[in-house]
């Protein structure tokens, strides 16, 4: 294992028995396609999708026990996504190890949401070939706990565009219209909601996701409606 990989197993606090498979795991198929010979990430990526769903599903079951099936849809949709994943590969600092071709290379590929997310899917699938399903499930609740606890927080917010459109209909108002932007590279943006009913500004919010920044924005217009 080359000495960047060996600081890429510190960061992610695990040691490879089978050390080509970090390697594998950091070959996006860019860079096999000008290497001729070598395995790239894809087949991982797929592998490691299912483990992560399983693990996260897994805990949020325990957890939160009185959760029904749509909460915990929910829940795990905020958790595994490319946005959420692209975070905590950022945090790894994941995109220096990345094997990428020329043009990737060119295009700011290290910085790309979507080959950030796929690679800590393969870096995850990687430790469940190396090891055993508790070793690759003990990697994943640790890396994504943070992820898991800010789910949480979103979800509460989660009734607050259907109670908003419900309230506007028993006042006869128009429906909530929402105005969406964001601001930041792709792997790290902040959306800004605001709602307006009819042409009246009546709330605003902000969030790591599009749904999040509604939905704050929703549960502001919801208050200042009943106020009204």
């Amino acid at each position: 294992m080359t000495t960047s990989l060996e600081k890429l197993a510190e960061k992610i606090g695990y040691k490879f028995a089978d050390k080509s498979l970090l390697e594998t795991a950091m070959r996006h198929s860019s860079w096999t396609a000008e290497n001729i010979g070598f395995e790239s990430n894809e087949r991982l990526e797929f592998l490691g999708d299912s483990v992560i769903g399983f693990v996260v599903a897994d805990i949020m079951y325990r957890r939160y026990p009185d959760f029904d099936e749509g909460k915990l849809t929910d829940l795990r949709k905020i958790v595994v996504n490319m946005n959420a994943l692209s975070r905590v590969a950022t945090q790894l600092g994941l995109g220096e190890f990345i094997l990428l071709g020329r043009g990737e290379e060119a295009g700011g590929g290290r910085e790309k949401t979507s080959i950030l997310a796929n690679a800590l899917e393969a870096v995850f699938a990687a430790v469940y070939l190396d090891s055993d399903a508790m070793s690759a499930y003990a990697l994943v609740r640790s890396l994504l706990s943070e992820s898991i606890d800010e789910a949480l927080a979103a979800l509460k917010q989660l009734d607050a565009k259907s109670q908003l459109q419900e309230l506007c209909s028993r006042l006869d108002n128009p429906m909530p219209e929402y105005r969406v932007t964001d601001e930041g590279p792709d792997h790290a943006k902040t959306f800004y909601a605001a709602v307006y009913i009819g042409n009246d500004w009546m709330g605003a919010g902000s969030g790591r996701s599009k749904k999040v920044a509604e939905e704050l924005a929703a549960q502001q217009a919801f208050a200042t409606l009943q106020d009204s």
